[in-house]
Order: structure tokens, then C-alpha cells, then sequence
């Protein structure tokens, strides 16, 4: 899957033939490093949203853990995966498939998590995206957003700091804006030549970690 940096947001097709295929490199089999410690550090908090949740390994991994958290993507072959991988594990998870652009007008979220979502949209997706989670999420709800940086060699798709910042404006509070990073695995040729790795291997790629609150 190519991306170039001023590609508009993907079609559903090409995601859904990423899962298909099983070539999607954002399926790794586990969560990702950096969810795992913010709900180790407490910042997980209320009902959840895994928005973009793919095949559900974080929806998977925080219902493990008693929370309650619904996973959602667009693709319906995601969630079909993620239901499978629900099951495989023993885990009772719930996932719908939805737009996280148009969410219900009804605030019921206390977190939301955002792996590798926000950064596949152009700039016109993102005030939506933003404006839909506005909508679900409570007064002081937190949003979680990981997504490759700008820094980094392309991967995917990638956004700068200051798109993040320009995308929560008004009626959010950015509490935290640090740099981290985001675990793919390499399923295509020209990643594995430029990135000095084999295919199937795991690597850390640079990302953005934003804490946005909802007020």
C-alpha cells in the first residue's frame, strides 16, 4: 500500500484487501507498546473506544482487562478478524462496523484510542473524524492518538505535529504532544530494502503520541 503525502483518505477497498490478503503491515498480532503502557500508567478510564480497531487486538486486550470497550472500523473484513481473534483468545469483546466519522450524537465515551487512524485521513476527514469523536465523547473524555510522524522513513501514511494540533482546536484541550513510537511488520519489498529488514519482521517506526482532552 503506497501513500504519497498529499493522498486524499484511502477507499474502503484498499483496506479491506489489505485484510483479506493479510498484507495489512498494521496487523501485528499484538497491541501496540505504547497502548499497553498508557493503560499501565492508569489513562484508560470509563466506557472506550478502540476507533479504526482493524482485527481488535486492543479492543481485545483492554476487555481482558475489564474494560468496557467497543472496537469499530469501517471494514467489515476487520471486524470479522477481530471477532475470530475475540474468540481464539476467549475474550468477550464487543466491535461494530461504523464510520468513526460519523458518530452518534451521544456522549458516552470516557476514552478513545486511536492507533493508526487519524494519520490515513486528509484534511477534510480529520475535521470530520474530530468533530464525530466530540460528539460520542463525555466533557473531560481523553483521546489516545498514535500516528506515524512526518520524521520517519514512509511506512504509510504520515502526519506532522502541527496537523494534530490544527485538527483539535476548539472545544478539545491538547494536554500532551510527544514524540513515540508505532510497531508494523514488513510485507512489502520496497519497506524491507529501505528499512534493512526481512519480510514478517517486526520494526519501531517514529510516531506522534498526542493526550487530547474533550471539553
Amino acid at each position: 500500500m503506497a501513500f504519497t503525502p498529499e493522498q486524499l483518505t484511502p477507499s474502503l477497498s484498499v483496506f479491506d484487501e489489505a485484510y483479506t490478503s493479510h498484507t495489512a503491515p498494521w496487523v501485528i498480532g499484538q497491541p501496540q507498546p505504547a497502548i499497553v503502557t498508557l493503560e499501565r500508567q492508569g489513562w484508560i478510564r470509563g466506557k472506550v473506544l478502540d476507533a479504526g480497531c482493524g482485527t481488535g487486538e486492543h479492543t481485545i486486550y483492554l476487555a481482558a482487562r475489564g474494560y468496557d470497550v467497543c472496537g469499530l472500523d469501517l471494514s467489515s473484513r476487520a471486524i470479522e478478524q477481530a471477532r475470530a481473534n475475540a474468540a481464539a483468545h476467549d475474550v468477550l469483546a464487543h466491535f461494530e462496523v461504523a464510520d468513526a466519522r460519523a458518530l452518534r450524537d451521544d456522549p458516552t465515551y470516557g476514552t478513545v484510542i486511536d492507533s493508526a487512524l487519524f494519520h490515513i485521513f486528509d484534511a477534510g476527514d480529520r475535521a470530520q473524524y474530530v468533530a464525530s469523536l466530540h460528539r460520542a465523547c463525555r466533557p473531560g473524555a481523553l483521546v489516545h492518538l498514535l500516528a506515524l510522524a512526518n520524521t520517519g522513513p514512509r511506512f504509510g501514511p504520515q502526519v506532522s505535529d502541527t496537523a494534530i494540533r490544527d485538527a483539535f482546536g476548539q472545544g478539545w484541550l491538547m494536554e500532551d504532544l510527544r514524540t513515540a513510537q508505532y510497531r508494523g511488520v514488513i510485507v512489502r519489498d520496497e519497506h524491507a530494502l529501505a528499512l534493512d529488514r526481512r519480510i514478517g519482521e517486526l520494526v519501531d517506526l517514529p510516531a506522534w503520541l498526542a493526550r487530547v482532552r474533550r471539553l
